[in-house]
């Protein structure tokens, strides 16, 4: 065979030789690209782990909360007017539900009629410490002259007593006569009677003026270390009418803030007792989000921390800030209707999470509101944990 038969084939070996080179060649290249990709990635992790991941600590258990205002009556009624429907924006101080008022007027004429009525009575026992102050002094007066009514009363039982022991004195010498010494023995007799009498109406005299005193203390205990406007008897006719009028103005039922109507149960012609829940004001301007954290989580967690947070409702696109309110002095299981029996021989470790309470900036809030238990995801700066 000739060197031109042979050269085809050396020029197709050499060329296999070259491609295989060329495969080496690109198979290297791809192995150190792949290993410089791998080592980047690990440098990337690394540093995020280093720089964001290590100083902060997130979750996405966290949902929207607020203190909801249940609206509940004051005193018991029949609804007469509803003026708010679920989902309604309401202001504070709106009236929201009215109640029949007709009972409550009636009560406060009522207790307007009592506190006239306790006023005039105290203006009388005023005037009737006048009065009894004359009548002791009557009394006095009377006294006075009972007792002098004894004296002259004994005087004339002295003298008839006298006049008899003289003529019976007498009678027994018979310088006397015997009707005489009677009509003697009988003047002794009326004396005695008079002085009696006398004695009597001086008892009564002095009963009738201690009844007077008696009466005059028992009114001047009425009106004692106070004046008409204070004396205990208008102060409780006063109070009651104010009651009243309160309980007039509680027919009237108003919103206790600013916030959205929620499950509202009240009906027109409802009888409603005091304390019966009526509707829900939802205070969503002053919405807090509740981010459960793992235990685990919460050992550079301080109050004041600077939170970003995220809602499910907008978006990663959207992003909330706020700080750390507070800790839940709890785990979410501690306060479980039915708590873990972590005592019991059956016992399985489940990592716990407590409840972090986040407020959020009110100006972001309300640019986008947020509704009660919507998702989201909290993300707490740790860096500056001391």
């Amino acid at each position: 065979m000739s060197t031109l038969d042979l050269q085809p084939e050396l020029l197709a070996a050499a060329d296999a030789q070259a491609a295989a080179q060329r495969r080496t060649t690109l198979r290297k290249r791809a192995f150190v690209g792949l290993a410089g990709t791998v080592l980047a990635c690990a440098a990337a992790y690394g540093g995020y782990a280093w720089l964001v991941a290590g100083r902060s600590v997130s979750t996405d258990n966290a949902y929207v909360a607020t203190e909801t205002a249940q609206v509940t009556p004051a005193i018991a009624g029949i609804v007469r007017e509803v003026r708010v429907a679920d989902t309604q924006a309401v202001r504070r101080g709106e009236v929201v539900v009215l109640l029949d008022d007709t009972d409550a007027r009636l009560a406060l004429a009522q207790a307007e009629a009592e506190l006239g009525r306790a006023v005039r009575r105290v203006r009388g026992y005023v005037a009737n410490d006048g009065s009894l102050a004359a009548q002791i002094a009557s009394r006095a007066s009377e006294q006075q002259r009972a007792e002098a009514q004894v004296l002259a009363a004994a005087a004339d039982f002295e003298r008839a007593q006298i006049d008899l022991q003289r003529r019976q004195t007498l009678a027994d010498s018979g310088s006397v006569s015997g009707d005489e010494l009677t009509r003697a023995r009988n003047a002794f007799e009326t004396a005695r009677a008079g002085l009696l009498a006398a004695q009597a109406q001086a008892t009564r005299a002095r009963a009738d003026h201690a009844a007077a005193v008696g009466s005059r203390s028992a009114n001047a205990v009425l009106i004692a270390d106070s004046t008409e406007d204070t004396n205990p008897e208008v102060v409780l006719a006063r109070a009651r009418r104010d009651q009243s009028r309160v309980n007039l103005e509680r027919t009237v039922i108003r919103a206790p803030v600013d916030g959205v109507v929620a499950r509202r149960v009240v009906q027109i012609g409802q009888q409603v007792q005091a304390g019966s829940p009526l509707l829900s004001v939802v205070p969503l301007q002053q919405a807090h989000v509740d981010a459960n954290f793992k235990e685990g989580q919460l050992q550079r967690v301080r109050v004041g921390q600077p939170v970003t947070v995220t809602s499910d409702l907008y978006g990663h696109g959207v992003t909330y800030h706020g700080t750390v309110a507070g800790l839940a002095g709890g785990t979410g299981s501690a306060f479980a209707t039915i708590p873990a029996q972590n005592a019991t021989g059956n016992w399985i470790k489940v990592v716990q999470r407590v409840p972090v309470r986040i407020e959020l900036d009110a100006a972001e809030l309300a640019a986008r509101p947020l509704q009660v238990g919507l998702s989201m995801t909290a993300t707490i700066d740790t860096r500056d944990a001391h």
